[in-house]
């Protein structure tokens, strides 16, 4: 009975890791690691990948990680500024896809307002603190 359980286990294993190392296996998109031949959209593709998050590793942008997924999502932004796409519109279709999270820049939406307004609320309060003590004591 144990010898089939971790036979069982094993497979499993085996199921599971032979897609995972397959993906990091695969070549890289053709704009992963290649720039644009025109030099203004690449500039534009540059400042646009400057500010977009890398999901895997969190604390680079997509233009300074080497995650495949990083890869993917230069190559993704490199293909449509190429066809002219507005980086704004190609911020935004990452973002659709993928999170406020992907961006540096993140905007005030229905589910990011408490991100800006606790800090502002805690300093308010850290004020009207300060002004009583001061007050008490004068």
């Amino acid at each position: 009975m144990m010898h089939l359980r971790g036979l069982m286990l094993a497979l499993l294993a085996l199921c599971v890791a032979v897609p995972v190392a397959a993906q990091d296996s695969l070549p890289p998109a053709p704009y992963a690691y290649n720039q644009l031949s025109d030099p203004q959209q690449e500039a534009a593709a540059q400042a646009l990948m400057q500010t977009l998050r890398c999901l895997k590793c969190q604390s680079q942008s997509i233009a300074d990680s080497d995650a495949p997924m990083a890869g993917d999502m230069r190559h993704q932004v490199r293909t449509r500024i190429s066809m002219g796409e507005d980086p704004e519109a190609i911020r935004a279709w990452l973002i659709d896809r993928y999170g406020d999270y992907v961006s540096y820049a993140p905007t005030i939406s229905e589910t990011t307002w408490p991100l800006f307004a606790v800090p502002l609320l805690l300093i308010l309060v850290a004020l009207i603190v300060l002004w009583r003590r001061i007050r008490r004591r004068a």
